[in-house]
């Protein structure tokens, strides 16, 4: 297709559990892409296509596919729902242009929808809402539309009215045509009629349409003053003023039914076609310089302009590297050369394909506004810009979360030692919140991710997927060290062996600083108030880097310090012995000086905490977070439950899903994900302390 007004690039994001998987299925049936319904309990969801994947039947990694409506070319992305998964959403929001968050009916707004929410704001990606699972006992589609407003801060637009609800649930009533879409109980998504209004639900129906009207008409002036005169728009107008309200993230039209009952998932797609933005209509993406900073030049989504395209995500798979590339202005062509701007380098283009899950389909080029896979691209990682040689330009890159948990893996022997390193380079290259170090003194390899689950699955792939055997050490928490007092020092580096010697003396405050509210954490600041030439303005940068780099380990168990503002305030310099290298050495010195003296403490990373539980139970597990050193938010009472909200430390939440399930006898949930660093009390801080001094002992020996 090259009508780019007919192209949506949507991705489908939710909570753990709402039934993102399962829409895709139902719109991938009802347009024709499967023939047959795969269940995500089955483990044969189209999307869902990891092994690991189909036995705990959660979405681990975005998939891609490709389908049309309505004359419409539908690029999807499902996400995953789980928080230790959340890099997978925030990449796909990038790249995509609209977005469908789907809700549980009973569960309502739960915490990952929150944070998924959050990252949509901030990728200003226009969004419909669809109220799933309305056959759910305890589902109110209400009760959820009032938690949008108040959890999410949004203005839903109710498109739909629901018709029953739980196993009542029949279809829903169209706001703007006042039709009743009604289904049997066939399971067969095609055979609906559509029927009047039911007679007692003509008045919610008016009352709920006038709302639609006056939220939507106030888009248009003109359509705005013929309604103050008595003049209702018609469809064309309301639609027009919908879309364009939609596009400027003032509401969100909001659709509800049940997609495994294949009730209203029509009526979604109906939405996407009518309100989401084609590629053309948002904002084009602004182009950066090698500092990151805007250049005032955008990516116009045009297929005559420069190449400019975004590799958000790369994927191993038994064919070799995938690189899922969402292009933005010009054309790829099979065979041709492109620029990789962040390695300089050109790299050519070997095979281009279309996804569906797993399987592909080769294609000859692609043009702006496709989201394709590339074949062939050797040294290009996710968030690298690939563009036209002859006019080179990068697009913004993307930002990922620091881990804040780490597990040691040590292989059998040498020949898995090698597969190890194959399997790893591949594993990083895919998932940029998964990193991987080597501990010199150990021989250990650190694996670092965003939680157990995380980790969990990247064991579980090294194992199976790349059948490498290693053993798998506990799970580590990511501390960090600080000051809590400021200290002033001086210290003086003087080394004479003959010629010309080595100088430098340094005077310096080094104190804490404590981040704004918009900062999780500042790690390090360096100024100098040096006036006159005492410290010649050339070797400040020498002193800055030492301190930078023996940042690297704190003073307590040689973790990395943070929160820390060193201030260079005097000094002296010989003019024949002094160099950048004997600053930098001093700075080091002095950081090892003047660190302990500081008091220095342990922080421990805390997470945010949603607990769900029955009310029975509420007291053990309230009970149960305080020994965690929990500290209780909130506890909100739900329709089948309480939600409680807490933050813990994350060294007291392993294996927490275990502990949970026995005290709700397998009903309660929970989610968590990192939220700030805190000081650790002194208890805990000396068995941190304790244990970092056995390792070193360890290693030593």
């Amino acid at each position: 297709m090259s009508d780019l007004s007919k192209y949506r690039n949507i991705g489908i994001f939710a909570h753990v559990d709402a039934g993102k998987t399962t829409t895709t299925e139902r719109i991938l049936k009802l347009t024709g892409k499967i023939h047959k319904l795969g269940e995500v309990h089955d483990g044969a969801a189209t999307t869902d296509f990891m092994e690991q994947e189909q036995e705990r039947g959660i979405t681990i990694q975005s998939a891609a596919t490709t389908c049309f409506w309505d004359d419409h070319r539908f690029n999807i992305i499902d996400t995953p729902g789980h928080v230790d998964f959340t890099v997978e959403v925030y990449r796909s929001l990038k790249v995509l242009d609209g977005g469908v968050g789907v809700f549980c009916g009973s569960g309502g707004v739960e915490p990952q929808s929150e944070t998924n929410w959050r990252y949509a704001n901030e990728s200003k990606v226009a969004r419909l809402i669809y109220v799933n699972k309305l056959d759910r006992i305890g589902a109110d589609f209400y009760k959820v539309i009032d938690q949008v407003k108040k959890v999410l801060g949004a203005t839903p637009l109710v498109m739909v009215l629901p018709i029953g609800t739980e196993s009542e649930l029949q279809g829903v009533v169209d706001l703007i045509t006042r039709k009743a879409w009604v289904w049997d109980d066939s399971g067969d998504p095609m055979s609906y009629e559509l029927q009047d209004v039911p007679a007692d639900m003509v008045d919610k129906v008016e009352e709920y349409r006038s709302v639609l009207i006056e939220t939507a008409i106030e888009q248009d002036d003109a359509a705005m003053e013929a309604y103050l005169d008595g003049t209702e728009p018609d469809e064309a107008t309301l639609k027009m003023c919908i879309r364009k309200g939609t596009i400027n993230l003032d509401f969100f039209p909001t659709y509800c039914g049940s997609s495994f009952k294949n009730k209203g998932v029509q009526n979604v797609l109906n939405g996407v076609v009518d309100y989401l933005p084609s590629p053309t209509e948002v904002n084009p993406q602004p182009e950066v310089d090698a500092e990151g900073n805007e250049t005032g030049e955008k990516a116009i989504v045009d297929p005559e302009r420069p190449l400019r395209a975004l590799a958000f995500k790369i994927m191993d798979d038994k064919y070799g590297a995938l690189t899922f590339t969402r292009i933005y202005s010009g054309k790829l062509t099979k065979g041709m050369s492109v620029l990789n701007s962040f390695t300089g380098k050109t790299e050519r283009v070997g095979r281009i394909v279309e996804m569906h899950a797993d399987d592909r389909e080769e294609v000859d080029s692609a043009q702006a506004g496709d989201i394709v896979a590339l074949l062939g691209m050797k040294n290009t990682q996710t968030g690298h810009t690939l563009c036209d040689p002859n006019n080179p330009a990068t697009l913004e890159p993307m930002v990922f979360p620091d881990p804040v948990i780490s597990i040691a893996v040590k292989p059998k022997d040498k020949g898995q030692a090698e597969k190890l390193g194959v399997a790893i380079g591949k594993m990083v290259a895919e998932d940029p919140s998964f990193r991987v170090e080597t501990d010199e003194d150990s021989g250990e390899t650190i694996l670092k991710g965003m939680g157990e689950l995380h980790l969990d699955i990247k064991v579980d792939i090294l194992k199976r997927t790349y059948g490498v055997e290693a053993e798998i050490g506990k799970p580590q928490v990511a501390y960090r060290e600080t000051i809590t007092i400021p200290v002033e020092d001086s210290y003086t580096h003087k080394k004479q062996s003959g010629g010309s010697g080595q100088f430098a003396k340094i005077d310096y405050v080094i104190e804490p600083i404590m981040p704004s509210e918009e900062e999780e954490t500042k790690n390090f600041e360096f100024e100098s108030k040096v006036v006159g030439g005492n410290v010649p303005r050339e070797f400040w940068p020498a002193v800055e880097k030492g301190f930078r780099f023996s940042m690297e380990k704190g003073p307590l168990a040689g973790y990395p310090a943070v929160s820390v503002k060193v201030t260079l305030t005097d000094g002296a310099f010989h003019a024949v012995d002094s160099s950048a290298v004997a600053y930098e050495i001093a700075a080091k010195a002095a950081y090892r000086q003047t660190m302990p003296k500081g008091k220095p403490d342990i922080l421990e990373p805390i997470m945010k905490l949603d607990v769900f539980c029955g009310e029975e139970n509420m007291g053990d597990v309230i009970g149960d977070l305080n020994r965690r050193r929990g500290m209780i938010k909130s506890q909100e009472p739900g329709n089948t439950g309480v939600r409680i909200k807490a933050d813990a430390p994350l060294s007291e939440m392993f294996g927490y899903i275990g502990s949970l399930r026995t005290m709700t006898s397998g009903r309660g949930q929970f989610s968590m994900e990192f939220s700030h660093y805190a000081a650790c009390p002194k208890n805990v801080a000396e068995d941190v302390i304790k244990e970092a001094q056995e390792r070193e002992a360890a290693k030593r020996k």
